[in-house]
């Protein structure tokens, strides 16, 4: 900036005391007025350049504001007509050496150099080009702080008047007053943009806001405040890295888009903050180390703060303002960032709190739902499945496995699922060898919950799931009664690390897994048990039907043939009564050998022994007194037990039809769908029959259920009682011949849990 005048030393000389001090307060006045009516810094400085210069008759004026690198900078320049002016607004130069300028920054206090050519250092530099002969400086000092200095300068061999530095400081208390004023403008107004930008960002946050929205509106609001190149938001994450999560910049460039990562360490902000949990700055980059000291170079930053970010007292991230110009940023820009960065820690808590309630009610019904299946004693494979789909969806990761432990060797996947659907690579009953670092191995190792980043895994576990591209996996046991049963595994494709919370989060479902598995143990075990006894029975039964067929009736058989052969041939001639009463005991064998047989048919049908259910069931529909329309689509034999078991569930039906239920017809009806035995027993008499109040119906039921089949009854009174069953064809193979201890899943099961408990 730049004025001159016409009024040179002779005219100050020629001019008398009074004529000076009343042009020195017209000029004071006028500057005065300049103050009093807040003109802008740049026209105050050139006016107040021009009135010193005019007033004491000097060659040049220079106002200079000094700055925190230790520079000057000129604000303001004049210069006498016809002198040469190469100072421009904005020229700068290094404090030091001897000369006004380095002499009344390190003093605080006027300063003089009557021969300049003895005077050193950039400024002096500066003054010999302009021929300085004699230079006068006096500080500027606003709210007690060297602001900066007004410098008047002669060309020729007078030295400057010995009141010259008085007189400067008459102008300098002025010129530091609108200085003083224009601050506190500046400073007010810009609190007011700041409580507005603050206000803002808290209504977002305040509305619940997604975390995104608030970290770009926070990084748009200081970049705009600040008035700086570029502002960034970054988390700190476990792995030693840091993500930006929000970011802007004045030039719409962003050198650092969301979800930039780098490593920390070196010497830059990112590191400094991380390791001291306070505010870095950086004034020159020339010297950082590390890699976000090369992305800052890469775009170009001159000068960056950084001001940690913390959420519930832990570190959580930094928020960095940067400048790409030659001037650092202001002093105060740390503690300007700082009530932004409460509102970013405010935001970041509201957020989590809020996913972590969210998170809490999704877990809790997932808990519920899986409970519910456990309570009614669903089967252990459709539990395995809802549990592994279940965490997977509440904790929101890509795959999650249940596993059995079958030995200290192997373990076999029960239950999967996978976000993407993709289950071909760890299918139920795949099967691998336990060894290795893996977390498989690791939780049968320990019996404690286990992390592993798979990059540094090994074993036959990690290479079945290799395929899948896993990057970290968290194992927890799945205990039942005290022994160690298995593990339910939660793996990630992703780079950052799973929640540290998770393991706490998988041990409720673990306990259900458990329970399933204890449930399923115990009803194996009841089953097994009910098993063998309708297996004993069956088998006694059996044995009775043989010992009347092959004892007692054999026996009556052949009494009634030796009485009416020999010993009735022995009767002598006219012994008729003799010979009557012998025939009356014959006919009472014959009778008592009908009974015998009636007896061993209902203990165990010959007629099921020679010709299969369909026969068996025309056998009972014919004798029954009640009328039955028999619909019986089976063809061929099926497992004894089966035929067994649907044949005393219809004749049990039919004896209750006859004794209770006064019908007029009974309809049976059997078919074999999806591989089960279904038969329905219906009648139209009066109804009201209750299951649980016979003994011959609970042992139909128990008889059913001991064969993994389902009974079910309906009986309205007034419509009728419909019996049905349904027995499984499926899963008989370890059944012996005559229906005897079941040798597979059951037992096996029973035992082999046992094993692994012990």
């Amino acid at each position: 900036m730049k004025a001159s005048g016409s009024a040179g030393a002779e005219t100050q000389m020629a001019t008398g005391p009074s004529d000076v001090v009343a042009e020195e307060q017209a000029a004071l006045r006028r500057v005065a007025m300049l103050v009093a009516r807040a003109a802008s810094p740049e026209e105050l400085f050139g006016a107040v350049a021009a009135e010193v210069g005019l007033l004491m008759g000097v060659d040049f004026t220079i106002l200079s504001r000094y700055d925190p690198d230790d520079t000057a900078v000129t604000v303001a320049a004049w210069a006498r007509t016809g002198s040469e002016d190469p100072i421009d607004f904005g020229t700068r130069w290094a404090v030091g050496g001897d000369n006004v300028t380095t002499r009344v920054f390190t003093t605080g206090r006027p300063a003089r150099i009557d021969v300049y050519a003895l005077a050193s250092g950039p400024a002096a530099e500066v003054g010999r080009r302009l021929l300085f002969r004699s230079a006068v400086g006096a500080p500027i000092i606003v709210a007690g702080r060297l602001w900066g200095l007004m410098l008047v300068a002669y060309r020729h061999e007078q030295w400057l008047p010995p009141d010259t530095e008085v007189r400067l400081a008459r102008f300098t208390e002025l010129v530091a007053t609108a200085i003083a004023d224009a601050q506190s403008r500046v400073e007010l107004r810009g609190y007011a943009e700041e409580q507005a930008a603050l206000r803002r960002v808290a209504t977002l946050v305040a509305d619940g806001a997604p975390s995104m929205q608030v970290f770009t509106a926070l990084a748009g609001e200081v970049g705009h405040l600040l008035g700086c190149s570029f502002t960034v938001l970054n988390r700190y994450d476990p792995d030693g890295t840091a993500v930006t999560v929000g970011a802007w910049a004045g030039t719409g460039d962003m050198s650092f888009p969301v979800g930039t990562r780098w490593s920390r360490g070196g010497h830059n902000v990112t590191t400094l903050v991380s390791e001291t949990g306070r505010p870095a700055r950086i004034d020159g980059y020339a010297g950082t180390t590390g890699p976000a000291a090369d992305l800052a170079r890469a775009a170009g930053a001159c000068s960056i703060v950084g001001v940690p970010i913390f959420v519930e007292g832990r570190l959580w991230g930094f928020m960095s303002a940067a400048s790409t110009r030659e001037e650092v940023l202001a002093a105060d820009t740390e503690t300007r960032l700082a009530g932004f960065t409460e509102l970013a820690g405010t935001a970041i808590a509201n957020a989590q709190a809020r996913l972590e309630l969210r998170g809490f009610a999704e877990e809790q019904a997932a808990l519920r739902r899986v409970a519910t299946l456990v309570a009614q004693a669903a089967p252990p494979e459709e539990v395995f499945f809802a549990v592994a789909a279940e965490v997977g969806l509440v904790l929101r990761v890509d795959l999650t496995i249940l596993s059995r432990y079958d030995s200290a060797k192997s373990a076999t996947v029960v239950g999967v699922w996978s976000g993407s659907g993709d289950t071909a690579s760890a299918p139920v009953g795949s099967r691998f060898e336990l060894g290795g670092e893996n977390v498989h191995t690791e939780v049968f190792r320990t019996r404690r919950p286990a992390r592993v980043n798979h990059a540094e895994a090994s074993g036959p576990a990690t290479s079945v799931f290799r395929p899948l591209q896993i990057r970290s996996a968290v194992g927890v046991p799945i205990s039942v009664e005290g022994g160690l049963w298995g593990a339910m595994l939660v793996l990630s494709t992703r780079e950052e690390f799973l929640p540290t919370n998770i393991e706490v989060r998988l041990a409720a479902f673990t306990e259900l897994v458990g329970t399933t598995v204890a449930n399923a143990d115990a009803q194996a075990a009841l089953t097994a048990s009910r098993a063998r006894i309708v297996a004993t029975a069956d088998t006694t039964r059996r044995r009775i039907e043989r010992d009347l067929h092959d004892g007692a009736q054999q026996r009556l058989v052949s009494l009634h043939l030796h009485l009416r052969g020999a010993v009735l041939a022995a009767v002598p001639p006219g012994a008729d009564e003799l010979a009557g009463r012998l025939a009356a005991i014959g006919t009472g064998l014959v009778g008592v050998l009908e009974e015998l047989r009636e007896i061993a048919r209902g203990v165990h049908p010959a007629s099921l022994t020679a010709g299969g259910l369909r026969p068996a069931l025309k056998t009972l529909a014919r004798r029954s007194a009640v009328p039955v329309r028999l619909d019986v689509r089976v063809d061929g034999r099926l497992p004894e037990c089966i035929e067994l078991a649907a044949y005393h569930a219809v004749a049990e039906a039919l004896t209750n039809v006859v004794k209770h239920a006064h019908a007029t017809v009974v309809d049976v009806h059997g078919e074999i769908v999806e591989r089960r035995l279904n038969v329905r027993v219906r009648d139209d008499g009066r109804g009201g029959a209750d299951a649980t109040a016979g003994s011959g119906l609970v042992a139909l039921t128990d008889r059913v259920e001991a064969l993994g089949g389902r009974f079910w009854l309906s009986s309205v009174p007034g419509a009728g009682t419909t019996m049905e069953i349904s027995l499984p064809l499926t899963g008989l193979d370890g059944w012996g011949a005559e229906c005897g201890s079941p040798r597979g899943s059951g037992a096996d099961r029973a035992r082999s849990v046992d094993a692994r408990r012990k």
